[in-house]
């Protein structure tokens, strides 16, 4: 089933406005301006509205990444929000970094609600999740917030130290915090036996491992999966994996699931996710599948 999901009302988030490959933000009380390459089209709002930004990114000269943040008084470094879905509450903090992240990626909505609601419906009394890939630990909360026995791992460990706090400001405890290369945990969890419920998945187009290992998607993904395979509960499991890279598009990612997994036999969705802005422009920002028994 080909969908498109999107961000629920959100008080404390919103898409204002997108076009001339940027995007205007609001997270709480303040407003941000930043880069997205994917906004080809005409801003809607008026110049007047994006001056109005508390921070705005701007790139280094000859740098596609990196840059500075230039902010207006009272606007600081740092801030935490209010999530608040049905029985799902959280919060996190939120900062300005030199790679225009703020350390969350709002879009991812939908998917934390398809985690915490398919944690809490597993036959396992804790349900074993893995969160590979785990960044600043929304969807790892997300699914501890249902009851789940989580292990969150990524490969850069003040990011682990940044889920952390979002751990405890959301009035949270108990996960496995692993500062690791994801193929190597895995090959490893493989080689023991283990098994998850629960298996998520956002990697990257490229990074590296703590030890300099090498990440390419396009290298990787197809061995990645199939060593989820071994790790997923044949009687009870839910599986999510959700990709940023341009070139990867939904049929890609449908033909490598559907081959690695040929016995789904609930429905597997796959799709993009977006935000809509004031103007109602949907901006597309990722393909995710997910699936569960």
């Amino acid at each position: 089933m080909y969908s498109f999901l999107t961000t629920g009302t959100w008080p404390d988030y919103e898409l204002l406005d997108a076009g001339n490959f940027e995007k205007l933000e609001r997270f709480g009380r303040y407003v941000l301006a930043r880069p997205e390459p994917q906004a080809i089209w005409d801003q809607h709002l008026p110049p007047s509205e994006w001056e109005r930004a508390h921070a705005t990114f701007r790139r280094e000269k000859g740098s596609q990444e990196r840059g500075q943040w230039q902010l207006k008084s009272g606007m600081p470094e740092q801030w935490a929000i209010n999530y608040d879905q049905g029985d799902l509450h959280l919060r996190f903090r939120l900062g300005l970094s030199a790679f225009k992240h703020v350390g969350l990626f709002p879009e991812q909505d939908p998917n934390w609600r398809f985690i915490f609601e398919q944690t809490k419906k597993r036959r396992a009394a804790q349900p074993r999740v893995l969160n590979l890939f785990a960044y600043t630990g929304a969807a790892t909360l997300a699914a501890r917030a249902a009851g789940a026995d989580v292990t969150h791992l990524d490969s850069v460990k003040q990011v682990n130290f940044w889920a952390r706090d979002n751990m405890e400001a959301s009035q949270l405890d108990g996960v496995r915090w692993l500062v690791e290369d994801a193929m190597k945990y895995v090959r490893r969890e493989v080689k023991r036996g283990s098994k998850y419920q629960g298996l998520i998945l956002d990697p990257p187009a490229y990074g590296r491992g703590p030890n300099g290992e090498k990440w390419q998607l396009e290298d990787e993904l197809n061995e990645l999966l199939k060593l989820c395979k071994e790790l997923l509960d044949p009687q009870d499991h839910f599986f999510l994996i959700n990709l940023y890279s341009l070139g990867f598009s939904a049929l890609i990612l449908d033909n490598l699931v559907a081959n690695i997994f040929p016995t789904i036999t609930g429905t597997r969705e796959i799709g993009e996710i977006y935000l809509h802005d004031q103007g109602q422009r949907k901006l597309p920002l990722g393909t995710f599948c997910r699936f569960s028994s």
